[in-house]
């Protein structure tokens, strides 16, 4: 018994720990419907090549620090305060580290999500609201991803705005039938779109060149000079992390299979916080360059009036036509090719941590196109109306009404988040120290 109760990790009055398997309730199933044969078995050993069976949820969950309403904000940040918004993004990189590594470990330690907890603490009317609340806050994000992919098809094949806001569903429903194929497939594939997106802007920033002295003293110097600086600071703060990402995250690490030990509950805790944070590295680096080559364009001297009035007010359709006068067509068709990777892979991940909410809240559960077809028509309608009303104009306040409302929402998936991670009853051992939750109090 006591060789057992090791092995768990836990001791007298600690829960036993649930091990994320397929004899689970159909409820605590992985990413995929067919959970035995999906689910990635990692080896009861103790070795690095153990981290190559862990890579994949942190590159599923950075897609949200790299969606269109993130690329909305960079823009405009760059084009009003140059690079001095840039030490905003180095802060909210590190926090949300730190928040999604709470929420894998919660995952990986409890074999339950975020959203399965919140049912089985709250009462009925609360966990109903919460429930509500993380709906709003998926459909919120969704906005920005059916405005940006219908951006991206305007500049590339010249669809019109409307039309393209139509078009999202459907290149939605075909990227969501690789579930069939399994896990691991899905996320390469959102790991080469991550990538895709990477590599745009790093080109675009050879294109800008922005001064690296400046870029530097941007990310380590703190300042928030000028009119807007603090709202628009408060803005790349709450476009960062995204309420829906907590229950993603908390869902996805139960795709891994781990061994139930003590050693190999912390393993995985340390492989997936390494996983993210080299995931994150990369979105960070994205959005820095999104910033760099905003500040580097619209701080050029050879703009004309026109540019500078773009400038003014920046917008994700503004910011194609500006960097096709400043830096040639390419730089444009580059910038959609990111837009459209980051739509199309924001929307995939927002349908899964759909997924999760519905059937952790409500212990239901519906097929990935029905529950995509549901989310994507409650995104389109607003998106639709504005755009043939208020054109790209319209639109593009639309994504900043979004992200406003992503920030009113984080706390009620985050608090639920630090109440778990930090209870001895459901953690054990791996509970958050003090020092964390004074870390996280102070934050």
């Amino acid at each position: 018994m006591q060789g057992e109760m090791a092995a768990t990790g836990t001791t007298s009055g600690q829960p036993q720990f649930i091990a994320s398997t397929g004899s689970q309730s159909f409820s605590n199933a992985p990413l995929i419907e067919n959970s035995d044969y999906d689910q990635i078995v990692v080896p009861d050993r103790t070795s690095w090549k153990n981290l190559f069976a862990y890579i994949g949820p942190g590159f599923l969950v950075s897609i949200a620090y790299i969606d269109p309403g993130n690329f909305e904000t960079d823009l405009q940040a760059g084009a009003q305060f140059k690079y001095e918004l840039l030490w905003i993004i180095l802060v909210a990189s590190c926090a949300a580290l730190i928040i999604q590594s709470l929420a894998a470990n919660l995952g990986v330690v409890t074999g339950k999500h975020l959203s399965e907890h919140c049912r089985a603490e709250y009462p009925r009317v609360p966990n109903f609201i919460l429930w509500v609340l993380a709906e709003i806050a998926i459909v919120a994000c969704d906005i920005p991803e059916v405005i940006g992919t219908a951006f991206a098809l305007n500049m590339l094949f010249g669809i019109p705005l409307w039309c393209g806001v139509l078009l999202t569903g459907l290149s939605t429903l075909l990227l969501l039938a690789l579930q069939q194929y399994g896990v691991r497939k899905l996320e390469f594939l959102i790991t080469f779109l991550v990538l895709t997106i990477a590599a745009c802007f790093f080109a675009e920033l050879g294109y800008a060149k922005p001064a690296a002295t400046e870029v530097l003293n941007g990310l380590f110097v703190p300042q928030l000079k000028g009119n807007g600086a603090t709202g628009l600071a408060i803005s790349l703060l709450g476009a960062m992390v995204m309420p829906h990402n907590l229950f993603l995250h908390s869902a996805l690490v139960l795709s891994r299979k781990i061994p139930r030990s003590v050693r190999g509950i912390r393993e995985a805790c340390r492989f997936y916080l390494i996983e993210s944070a080299f995931a994150l590295m990369v979105a960070f680096l994205i959005n820095v360059s999104v910033i760099s080559v905003s500040g580097a364009v619209c701080n050029s001297k050879n703009l004309n009036a026109e540019d500078q009035k773009s400038c003014e007010d920046l917008d994700l359709n503004k910011a194609s036509f500006l960097l096709r006068n400043v830096l040639g067509s390419w730089s444009s068709k580059l910038f959609a090719i990111a837009l459209l990777a980051s739509g199309q892979s924001s929307t995939i991940t927002g349908t899964y941590a759909g997924q999760y909410v519905m059937q952790g809240f409500l212990d239901l559960r519906l097929e990935p196109w029905i529950r995509n077809f549901l989310t994507r028509c409650l995104a389109i309608v607003p998106s639709l109306i504005v755009s043939l009303i208020g054109g790209s104009a319209g639109a593009g306040k639309l994504i900043i009404i979004a992200s406003m409302i992503l920030s009113f929402e984080l706390p009620f998936a985050l608090i639920p988040l630090l109440k778990f991670t930090s209870s001895k009853n459901k953690m054990g051992i791996h509970a958050n120290s003090r020092a964390v939750r004074l870390q996280l109090s102070l934050g």
